[in-house]
């Protein structure tokens, strides 16, 4: 059957020029050669525009980093309740999701970069604010000034580095983003280990560092162009030539210009003739566009149903759930744990461009899985070999938390807590003693009464001693090994690219709705079903949501490397399952294929329809 490739039409578009597919082992060769030169002459100033870009994610990261220490002292500092640690919590990302929704609307009308230059200002006055705040009243309009502007970043820098970036580096200057996010969320680690010995002011300079790279991404924006996509889209071609001339240091773009604008004049074409309907649901009509929004909220919703927020944002309370002690030793190997997060993200930049987005999603997704299991039999085995209660405290006998006979029975009502004499290998005069939801850090009454406990008296609120400690330790590395590199950037990086221009803005903003509204759900729901389902019932939770995620992304996701932003479109111009009722397209280039029938003889002689290129 005779065949030829065009590049993807809007619906209801004029039918675009052939484009010839590459077949011969000569023209792969001669291809990949020249992808090598290309790599080898890419300009150094689209390293930069990433970097002021990135810094974006550094905030996002930062901020999602920093307030887990920051809480340990304002806590105490402002005398926060249990429902005011929860809330100051959540209105950042609230905050987030709902400028999420707005920020698709500020791209199309206003830009990529002064969208981007709005959120670092206002990132930047939430900074200052948190940490020249008086109460917890200012406090908390500090978190929602800075949720604001991470929602806007979030939603526009990975489509304006996808924007900016050339096909042959898009993955990997994309998930730069994402790496500093990882890098963002470590330094926090730090600062907080550095200021968290400060109990009175500490906090404040956790909080008001936020402030220093949101102003340097201000001033580099400054200088930094529009989306040549955005400019070409506004009618300013010369604005637009003259940005992607200085993107890819050189004077001859014109392929790759003309490309662009006659993406552009077919979007417009279509514009007209669709009406004025909101965006969305012009969305939702074509098949092909739905099946990418599809694509990119199913991935948003299963990075964090697959419990990487619960992990980042509940990473020391994780460790101290294992078994360890010390606050101080917990919030330092939460910051290893964010260093490894940093690292494997950084290995995701490398293999981005060299196996594709899929098989390094799927790959990561799986190994996800194994770590999430992992967790949940280390839990399950914590608890099935918790110490005993052995001592009954006199004054005791009337409390709720005398019924108790092992310590994780202890531990899992909220008004109860473990009191031991700890002896390294054993525990010994071991008994549950009453305590207080909003202040669980010492007993009411017994021997744990106090803030200070002689010799090796121990006051165990959250945690049991257990010889498997280390399986929980174990499993979260290997989460954040596999996670990192595929599941944690690459959601970001295929929605930044799979949407036709006119709804990119639109299909960004949506699906970075999903992840907040989704980060929202799981960060707030963690601690309430490690209550209601134990703490090894919810990894097991995390890991069958997260198989249901690969099963479905498995059937829908497509591979997107190496095609342009034009290209990428043919990818969703045929359902995954059901009749063909779209154009074929050929999932080695990312073309359409079209065909045409020609009248003919068949073998009997008779008057037929062949198939043959148009």
């Amino acid at each position: 059957m005779a065949r030829v490739a065009s590049s993807a039409a809007p619906p209801g578009g004029e039918q675009p020029r052939p484009t010839k597919l590459y077949d011969s082992d000569d023209e792969k060769l001669n291809l990949k050669i020249d992808s090598l030169q290309n790599k080898a002459n890419t300009p150094r100033f689209i390293y930069i525009l990433t970097f002021f870009a990135a810094l974006g994610g550094f905030l996002f990261g930062y901020d999602t980093g920093v307030i887990s220490g920051a809480m340990i002292l304002l806590r105490n500092n402002m005398s926060l309740s249990s429902v005011w640690q929860e809330l100051i919590v959540s209105v950042t990302i609230a905050a987030a999701a709902v400028l999420a929704l707005v920020g698709g609307f500020l791209n199309d009308r206003l830009g990529r970069r002064p969208v981007v230059m709005v959120a670092s200002l206002i990132f930047t006055v939430g900074s200052l604010i948190l940490g020249m705040a008086k109460d917890k009243y200012v406090l908390l309009v500090g978190r929602v000034v800075v949720g604001a502007g991470i929602g806007l970043v979030s939603t526009t820098i990975p489509m304006y580095l996808a924007e900016c970036s050339p096909s042959y580096m898009r993955g990997t200057l994309v998930s730069t983003n994402i790496a500093m996010v990882a890098f963002g969320q470590l330094v926090a680690n730090v600062v907080d280990g550095i200021f968290g010995s400060d109990t009175e002011n500490g906090w404040r300079y956790m909080l008001g560092l936020g402030c220093i790279p949101s102003a340097i991404q201000f001033v580099g924006f400054l200088f930094m162009p529009e989306s040549p996509r955005w400019l070409i889209s506004q009618g300013q071609e010369e604005k637009a030539r003259r940005a992607l001339q200085s993107m890819r240091g050189v004077l001859d773009i014109e392929e790759e210009y003309d490309q662009i604008k006659q993406t552009c004049m077919e979007i417009k074409q279509e514009e007209e003739s669709r009406g004025h309907k909101p965006v969305i649901i012009q969305m939702l009509q074509i098949p092909s566009v739905r099946r990418s929004l599809l694509v990119g909220c199913s991935l948003q919703m299963i990075q964090q149903f697959a419990g990487i927020n619960t992990v980042m944002y509940y990473s020391a309370t994780i460790i101290r759930m294992s078994g360890v002690k010390s606050d101080e030793a917990a919030i330092w190997l939460s910051a290893v744990t964010a260093a490894v997060n940093f690292l494997f993200t950084v290995v995701g930049l490398y293999l981005v461009e060299r196996i594709g987005r899929r098989p390094l999603t799927l790959g990561s997704l799986m190994g996800a899985i194994v770590s999430l299991a992992w967790l949940a039999v280390g839990f399950h085995l914590s608890a099935l070999n918790t110490p005993p209660i052995d001592f009954m405290e006199p004054g005791t006998m009337n409390s709720q938390c005398s019924r108790y006979r092992t310590c994780n029975d202890c531990r899992q009502d909220l008004d109860c807590g473990y009191c031991y004499v700890d002896l390294g290998e054993a525990v010994a005069n071991a008994t549950c003693l009453p305590t207080t939801y909003d202040n669980p850090w010492t007993a009411t009454i017994g021997r744990c009464n106090h803030s200070e406990l002689p010799g090796q008296l121990t006051w165990a609120y959250d945690y049991c001693p257990t010889a498997y400690s280390w399986m929980p330790m174990v499993g979260l590395v290997l989460y954040l090994i596999f996670f990192a590199p595929g599941m944690g950037p690459m959601p970001w990086t295929i929605n930044s690219e799979i949407y036709p221009l006119w709804a990119r803005s639109t299909g960004n903003s949506v699906s970075t709705f999903t992840n907040w509204t989704c980060n929202l759900a799981v960060s707030m729901s963690f601690l309430s079903l490690t209550e209601a389902l134990t703490r090894y019932g919810t990894f097991w939770m995390y890991a069958c949501l997260a198989f249901a995620g690969a099963i479905l992304l498995a059937l829908i996701l497509p591979e997107t490397k190496g095609r342009s932003l034009e290209e990428v479109e043919g990818l969703f111009a045929r359902p995954w399952l059901g009749a063909n009722t779209g154009p074929p397209v050929n999932y080695n280039t990312g073309k359409t294929v079209q065909y045409v029938h020609i009248r003919g003889l068949n073998r009997d002689g008779r008057e037929s329809e062949l198939d043959s290129p148009e």
